[in-house]
């Protein structure tokens, strides 16, 4: 087997080909699945082991539910021919069971089974050769489409290509910031690898999800794993959770804001939903004390007096309450009735530990060593002392 369909295969969750009895081949999907399920009701008893309705895996993050029309009986990893418009495509068994019928309701598939595109067979290991011809000619194909794109000067990115099990077919996945007239490319396309040519716009976000990669947190990316609903992701996320608004770690792979923003964000809104509103500054007579930070989950808010940010004055969210109608009243309190003053900024006290070792010090294991070490004491030798001429003049 060539690299290219050593990549191919991987692409489509099947890790390497194993025989999987007779004439037929399974697919090992351990690690190489992307958007994978774990069924985790697998070893119970099923009543004659067949599925009617099966999940089947093609490239990248695309999957289907079909209907096991001539009641087969077939596992994960199962190499499976299935309907496709035209011709049929081959793909892989990717969930069998009682969690087929969990994971159409999570899509909202509301189609019946027996209105789903059907699986034919498991596929003969002429349909396997025919599909490993395909994946081999996906790498060129993109490349070849990527000019003739460029050639005929269309602003879009092709990113992916899908041949069909049956290489009648073609999907072309791009990406494009405005609405494409791509009806001359899909002639040329047509004409140049004789093919049916399907023209599918993917976003930045679904692009990252089919190249895969690893995230700053050092897992594999959400959108690869398991995330397939891609919600709109807003600064103001950010602001809520008191994130620093750095361009470089709020964006991801994609380009676009990382959809972890959103994990934790109705935890925050929960936790904020009585603090009091920080646009206008807290009035004392000492002057105008601007808010600084806020530490959510311990409801302290951090105040500068006259915009001097190397001291803060730390305030419970029920003591601002209190000066906000005080301010409104036109009160202006002095800081020490408040029962607070001003602290320098120490991050380690804040966080609540010290610097013991001395880890903020570079040159901490550059000091000189003490080379002369004082009352060096010899090794204690009882006969060397009984033989010692002090010994013997002590003992005259």
């Amino acid at each position: 087997m060539s690299a290219q369909n050593i990549e191919g295969i991987h692409h489509r969750g099947c890790c390497k080909l194993t025989p999987g009895g007779g004439d037929f081949q399974r697919c090992i999907q351990d690690g190489c699945s992307k958007l994978s399920v774990y069924n985790w009701i697998s070893d119970l008893p099923m009543d004659g082991g067949i599925s009617e309705v099966v999940e089947i895996r093609f490239k990248n993050t695309r999957k289907g539910f079909y209907y096991n029309v001539n009641q087969l009986v077939l596992q994960q990893g199962d190499i499976v021919a299935v309907e496709a418009t035209p011709g049929h495509d081959i793909g892989v068994v990717s969930l069998t069971g009682e969690l087929v019928q969990q994971q159409m309701k999570k899509y909202k598939v509301t189609t019946p089974a027996q209105e789903l595109k059907k699986i034919y067979r498991k596929a003969k290991p002429a349909d396997i050769e025919k599909w490993m011809e395909a994946i081999a000619l996906e790498e060129s194909t993109m490349l070849k489409a990527r000019n003739i794109a460029e050639s005929l000067h269309l602003d879009m990115k092709i990113g992916d290509v899908e041949y069909q099990g049956d290489k009648t077919k073609a999907i072309f996945y791009y990406i494009a910031d405005d609405r494409v007239d791509f009806r001359e490319l899909i002639k040329i396309l047509a004409d140049e690898f004789k093919i049916r040519v399907e023209m599918r716009q993917i976003g930045a976000r679904q692009e990252a999800g089919r190249i895969g990669g690893i995230g700053p947190c050092g897992r594999e990316l959400c959108c690869t794993t398991w995330l397939t609903n891609f919600v709109s992701v807003t600064t103001s996320a950010a602001r809520y959770q008191e994130v620093s608004l750095n361009p470089q770690k709020l964006a991801g792979q994609c380009g676009k804001l990382k959809c972890c923003l959103n994990y934790e964000l109705d935890v925050y809104l929960d936790a904020r939903h009585d603090f009091p509103d920080t646009s206008e500054p807290l009035r004392f007579e000492e002057g105008l004390a601007r808010l600084q930070k806020t530490d959510v989950f311990r409801r302290i808010m951090w105040y500068s007096l006259n915009e001097e940010e190397t001291s803060l004055i730390p305030l419970p969210v029920e003591k601002v309450r209190e000066l906000t109608e005080l301010n409104r009243k036109g009160i202006t309190p002095k800081i020490q009735t408040t029962g607070y003053s001003q602290t320098p900024v120490s991050p380690a006290a804040e966080n609540g530990y010290t610097d013991v070792i001395s880890s903020q010090s570079v040159t901490r294991f550059d000091k000189p060593k003490n080379k002369h070490k004082k009352g060096r004491r010899r090794p204690n030798n009882s006969n060397n002392q009984a033989n010692s001429p002090t010994d013997e003049s002590s003992s005259d």
